[in-house]
């Protein structure tokens, strides 16, 4: 039987005291949360483990955030991190192997629903998806476009890659009613192009912006090791947490192929396309993107590829697209690149 990551991560969350007993051995129980240094077992009280509540939502049990770097996850992506784990299959294989549990092969969020395919009446998470980001229509013209373009992103906008739902759901918790808001939808996948997830923006229906919720980004599906990617990554690449961020950046750069991981934690943790041979990586300015950067280059230089940090004047490079103009942040990238670089993604500037 096959058991989703979804399902994994609940029943990990169910025992959540136990797991952390078993990552992190360092740390002890205070009250409802398991309190340790980071999730590499460092002696401590920056990361703290929720070890009670609901199996979804604010509170929810598993959850956990390190105040150090404001990293947060759940049981899923804490062992990826304590072990080093960089493909989620062998995530999976590790909590299915901590819970006693068969090994799936293939793994769950691998399968592959052509495009014309049926889609099945129970499907998995990353079906579920899937289904969600197919549902939406282009961006082209729409609510969706109007809030990237007040963000100053004048990149193209890929159908392939985003999509606008006029009427997606949201719950703020399992108790609260479901209220219907418009929003962006971003297609998670994986390097051979599959789709793992899907990532919603809600929008405010009244003028270009995020919806005012509680928390009007979440993903749903496998996002370890996957991102949002705008353009084809072949040997240079640049990558980083948010869609509007990477969006900035080919909007100065229209030909640097972008993934956007969509969080710290997984920026850290992305798969590397196949023969990349120059790694950008554009953090964010703050302790938890900087954290995720240092591990994402230690793994870059060690695959032999040659990395470079983009590191924004502001928060993030849509700060930085918003507050310098186009001309202005693509001189500052260009002093970044490599000269190879420069003359390949901005035509004119080695002559200049």
């Amino acid at each position: 039987m096959q058991i989703s990551a979804a399902e994994l991560a609940h029943r990990l969350a169910r025992d959540a005291e136990a797991v952390c007993r078993r990552y992190l051995p360092n740390g002890h129980r205070h009250g409802h949360y398991w309190l340790v240094g980071d999730v590499r077992n460092t002696p401590g009280r920056s990361l703290y483990v929720r070890l009670t509540g609901p199996e979804a939502g604010p509170g929810a049990a598993g959850k956990w955030t390190d105040a150090a770097t404001g990293e947060h996850g759940d049981l899923l992506d804490l062992i990826a991190l304590n072990r080093g784990l960089n493909r989620f299959r062998d995530v999976l294989d590790e909590a299915r192997a901590y819970l006693a549990l068969p090994r799936d092969a293939p793994p769950l969020y691998r399968r592959h629903v052509p495009a014309d395919g049926p889609v099945s009446p129970q499907p998995s998470t990353p079906e579920t998806a899937r289904r969600l980001f197919l549902s939406g229509v282009p961006v082209t013209g729409t609510h969706a476009e109007a809030y990237l373009r007040a963000r100053g992103i004048t990149a193209a906008l890929d159908g392939a890659v985003l999509r606008f739902h006029p009427a997606l759901w949201y719950r703020q918790d399992n108790h609260a009613a479901r209220q219907s808001w418009p929003g962006l939808l971003a297609a998670v996948t994986d390097l051979d192009g599959w789709i793992t997830g899907v990532h919603r923006t809600w929008l405010d229906p009244r003028r270009p912006e995020k919806a005012p919720l509680a928390d009007p980004r979440r993903a749903l599906g496998c996002l370890l090791g996957n991102g949002v990617r705008f353009g084809m990554a072949t040997d240079v690449v640049a990558v980083g947490e948010g869609i509007e961020t990477m969006l900035a950046i080919r909007s100065v750069l229209p030909d640097l192929p972008v993934i956007a991981a969509l969080s710290a934690n997984h920026l850290a943790a992305l798969e590397f396309p196949r023969a990349l041979a120059r790694l950008y990586i554009a953090r964010d300015r703050d302790a938890a993107g900087r954290h995720a950067a240092q591990r994402l280059s230690a793994r870059g230089r060690a695959a032999g590829m040659a990395v470079h940090d983009l590191v924004p004047l502001g928060n993030d490079f849509n700060d930085d697209l918003r507050r310098l103009g186009r001309l202005t942040m693509r001189a500052r990238l260009a002093g970044h690149l490599t000269p190879e670089d420069v003359a390949r993604l901005i035509p004119g500037a080695a002559a200049g």
